[in-house]
């Protein structure tokens, strides 16, 4: 038996799973807030309590580098190693494995379901051609998957904290703005769920768009600013103008480093967009003018119209996290 996890600044996923029922299907499921817990292994530890079920192997995919199977997760304040976990799980070292949160996503994808996506742009896929992925959560992810002759091979990256590119006069106003303040502004700072904040603010503050009292009410007694951000853009009956414009333009930023990573990977399979963020915004993303951002690559346009974009609707960090764990070793 497998327990897998797919750990987020926000919430952690862990289920069990077994060869005969697949990476789709977990046996028993359950998330949990992430900042409730001290570390992976309390959550782990309380989980297989109550679950009651022994395990023989174990894998785990978290926001941040994973290196020499220790990871500083880049949105908790945790340290998590390979080593501990196996000690704590009473597992051999070779059966736990530590996996970046967006690897496991990549390695989600080749196994996705037509009920796990809804397309946004049908596009001319490329039989074999790369992939990438961008998923927006607490954080910014981005990967991407190539052909080896035989199957596709996860790569992880760091990109979401490239430097912020900005392709209008409002977003290099944002930027400014964000200089400021910081020394160093990355995508993720502008597209990610501790970016629509920073947005929300500077239309507010800097382009003066009206905020609603009663959002602002909800804003400052919320856990989660961004989800009450994203229900205001969305909610026809409480509709909000500063919402609405900082979705847009999160989405318009979104876009534009989509296209961005299909250019740095050549990606003719398709890009697929996942996390939190997507998931809770899909109508705005699916009425936003995605692809006019994701298309404008001047001398490319044309090429970028060609690219699938799929996006994400169900767990596929989870997923990817089991696929992992259920590999036969000698094809890891």
């Amino acid at each position: 038996m497998l327990i897998a996890g797919d750990i987020g600044g926000t919430k952690t996923e862990l289920g069990l799973f077994s060869n005969e029922a697949g990476p789709h299907r977990p046996l028993v499921q359950t998330r949990v807030r992430s900042a409730d817990y001290a570390s992976l292994e309390s959550i782990v530890k309380e989980f297989l309590a109550t679950a009651k079920e022994p395990v023989d192997r174990a894998c785990f995919a978290i926001a941040g580098p994973v290196i020499g199977g220790r990871v500083k997760a880049t949105n908790l304040p945790w340290v998590i190693e390979e080593a501990s976990l196996a000690q704590e799980l009473h597992l051999n070292l070779k059966r736990v494995h530590l996996i970046n949160d967006l690897e496991a996503i990549a390695r989600a994808v080749p196994t996705l379901r037509p009920s796990d996506v809804q397309t946004i742009n049908s596009g001319t896929p490329v039989p074999r051609g790369a992939i990438g992925i961008i998923a927006p959560g607490t954080g910014l992810g981005e990967s991407f998957l190539t052909w080896d002759g035989s199957r596709y091979l996860a790569h992880s990256s760091e990109g979401g904290h490239a430097d912020f590119a900005p392709t209008d006069e409002r977003q290099i106003r944002l930027l400014e703005h964000l200089f400021r303040k910081y020394d160093h502004v990355s995508f993720e700072q502008v597209c990610s769920g501790i970016g629509i904040p920073h947005i929300y603010k500077y239309l507010r503050d800097v382009e003066h768009i009206r905020e609603d009292a009663s959002v602002a009410t909800r804003i400052a007694s919320a856990d989660d600013a961004t989800a009450v951000i994203v229900n205001h853009a969305l909610d026809s009956e409480n509709l909000s103008e500063l919402c609405v414009a900082t979705i847009a333009t999160f989405f318009a930023i979104l876009a534009s480093e989509a296209g961005n990573l299909a250019l740095k990977v050549l990606a003719t399979g398709g890009v697929y967009l996942a996390g939190g963020v997507v998931v809770h915004a899909l109508p705005a993303l699916q009425k936003a003018s995605f692809m006019r951002f994701f298309t404008r690559k001047g001398r490319f346009s044309e090429l970028m119209e060609r690219i699938p974009i799929h996006a994400v609707i169900s767990h596929a960090g989870l997923a990817g996290a089991a696929v992992r764990g259920l590999e036969d070793p000698r094809d890891a």
